[in-house]
């Protein structure tokens, strides 16, 4: 497990820590199903990748048991962090401010 967080993941973290974003509860790094996962809000078993080139990115999808995974590119989580957060949060259910 990395101790030091990417630039992405860094800028995305500042956005959801401590419910920041609609009240929803992340932690990270969490180990999920055999996995270390970057971001993970439990009560909405979802997960919340954020990859660079170095990752072979496979489409957004489940894991068996029930997680959502939600994957952005670096690049993306950088200069469009609002559409990044929406996305989170759509995908929750939660009503858009």
């Amino acid at each position: 497990m990395r101790k030091a967080m990417t630039d992405a993941e860094l800028k995305l973290w500042k956005e959801h820590r401590a419910y920041r974003l609609m009240d929803l509860s992340f932690r990270r790094p969490v180990p999920i199903a055999g996995y270390v996962v970057g971001f993970a809000c439990p009560t909405h078993r979802l997960i919340v990748e954020i990859d660079g080139s170095q990752h072979a990115l496979a489409p957004n999808a489940s894991y068996d048991d029930g997680w959502t995974v939600l994957r952005f590119w670096n690049d993306d989580t950088l200069r469009d962090i609002d559409n990044v957060c929406s996305q989170i949060i759509r995908i929750t259910g939660k009503d858009l401010p």
